[in-house]
């Protein structure tokens, strides 16, 4: 994580248990020229409209209080979704034996992107049941690691 989503994280993850919400993510990232800064929550059962309104409410007067961001920004609330990007051990170990898509570097005995199920997450390195064969990614290799939701 940045100095800023770091920062951001501590200003708003009491606000986010506050409305009954998990702190998700924090990104900050700059888009078509406009600086994005986006907090993305979760709940059993889902996160809906409302919740990323109240939400928003309650963590825009301490973003603005704080002034963690020097420049002006966009600021987003969102659900993590279905098919969120699993970072941190524990988002590994909260969906051990999901299906997850894991995107590569560079490929690896031919492919650059691997679906399976998360069977082992130690270090960075990403263990995952592809087909009937155990395929261990390590953390070198790993671009991304998303739930995969088959369409």
């Amino acid at each position: 994580m940045s100095k800023i989503t770091e920062t951001v994280w501590q200003l708003v993850q009491p606000v986010a248990e506050a409305n009954g919400v998990e702190l998700w993510d924090v990104e900050f990232v700059k888009e078509a020229g406009t600086q994005y800064l986006r907090v993305f929550i979760d709940k059993d059962g889902g996160v809906d409209i409302n919740d990323c309104e109240a939400v928003s409410r309650a963590m825009d007067p301490i973003l603005d209080e704080a002034d963690p961001i020097p420049c002006s920004y966009v600021f987003e609330v969102s659900s993590a979704g279905i098919d969120r990007e699993l970072k941190r051990p524990s988002d590994f170990e909260k969906f051990m034996g999901s299906q997850i898509q894991v995107k590569l570097y560079q490929p690896f005995e031919g492919q650059k992107n691997y679906v399976g199920q998360l069977v082992k997450y130690e270090n960075g390195d990403v263990t995952l049941m592809a087909g009937t064969r155990e395929v261990t990614l390590k953390k070198p290799m790993v671009a991304q690691v998303r739930l995969y939701v088959e369409i």
